[in-house]
């Protein structure tokens, strides 16, 4: 006897409770056409710009997904909204992944955008000259974007490579982009680690100068002993246990984004960025062009790069410092490979 659709219904009903009891539905729960938003921790900034120019290119669009792309200057409240459910991901720093662990918060980073920070100390023009390196700190006050924040421990640790302990310095919360530029050239930090496109910016007007760049591979190695995996796409465990479909074509469309940004120009990638984030195109381009070598070309965690955001945290973070953390736990290659 044919199915009728009154016969249907006791089986609909029934397969719904099975769903409400908390038993897997992956259909149910990986449908494309749910909104997948991603809170983004500046996303002006250029080491974030994979995520906006996934957007501009239609990558998200092309996977058949609904992504909805939001800004929040600091990455440690990025990640909270995460731990609350607002968000599906975050764009920020590899280290959250770590730093939650030991908090008992499984988060996983699933596509790596930047093998190095593409962060820049930068020193106020007023201070350049008793600050000619990190080893000169004591008494002064440096910029981080927040207390706790990716920057904070970077600072400290490269503090502590000239044998300068946290309590000979000031570490001042100044945010990112204007805010930072504000307060450099208020004086009210002596210097600050800040990104693209501020850094260029504050070269142009010669209100700070290059003190640590972290741009470049060979300069993070330099700087950090290795290789320091930083921008990325991290999720919880949770959601990426339902949604393995989902993950997926997300990579796969970051995946395609950072094959953009290698096989062509700078000019050609702010061609593709809204207007409203090139102000001074030239300026912008300048930035672009210096950022390119931080961009992984895979979307791969690179393999050295674990250990050595590792060291830095244990360093200076109190929740990370002598506790065991599980790396394999914190990424995955998983999804950036799966198409």
């Amino acid at each position: 006897m044919p199915f009728t659709l009154r016969a249907l219904r006791p089986i609909a009903f029934a397969a719904s409770l099975l769903c409400f009891a908390g038993i897997q539905c992956a259909h149910a729960a990986d449908d494309a056409s749910e909104k997948i938003t991603i809170m983004v921790g500046g996303i002006t900034k250029l080491i974030y710009l994979p995520a906006r120019l996934t957007e501009e290119l239609g990558y998200f669009k092309d996977e058949g997904l609904n992504v909805e792309l939001l800004s929040q200057p600091a990455g440690v409240d990025a990640e909270n909204e995460l731990l609350a459910g607002a968000v599906q991901g975050v764009v920020g720093f590899y280290d959250h992944t770590i730093d939650l662990q030991t908090k008992g918060k499984d988060v996983k980073a699933i596509v790596v955008f930047g093998q190095v920070p593409g962060e820049v100390e930068m020193v106020s023009s007023k201070a350049a000259d008793t600050l000619k390196s990190m080893a000169d700190v004591k008494g002064k006050t440096l910029g981080v974007t927040g207390l706790g924040s990716s920057t904070s421990f970077l600072t400290q640790y490269l503090a502590s490579q000239h044998g300068i302990p946290s309590t000979a310095y000031s570490m001042l919360p100044v945010g990112a982009d204007a805010s930072f530029v504000a307060a450099i050239k208020q004086g009210r930090i002596d210097a600050g680690m800040t990104t693209e496109p501020t850094v260029s910016a504050l070269q142009k007007t010669g209100d700070a100068k290059v003190l640590v760049d972290m741009r470049t591979v060979d300069g993070t190695r330099a700087a950090l002993g290795g290789t320091y995996p930083a921008a990325s796409l991290y999720v919880q465990d949770s959601w990426v246990a339902t949604h393995k479909a989902q993950a997926a074509k997300l990579a796969h469309a970051f995946v395609r984004t950072m094959q953009f940004i290698h096989t062509h120009s700078a000019e050609e990638i702010a061609a593709k960025m809204p207007a409203d984030y090139q102000k001074d195109k030239a300026l912008y381009v300048s930035a672009l062009k210096a950022s390119l070598p931080m961009y992984t070309a895979d979307g791969k965690m690179p393999a050295d790069g674990p250990a050595t955001v590792l060291k830095v945290l244990a360093s200076f973070n109190p929740s990370v410092k002598g506790k065991h953390v599980d790396l394999s736990r914190t990424y995955s290659n998983d999804y950036v490979s799966a198409k």
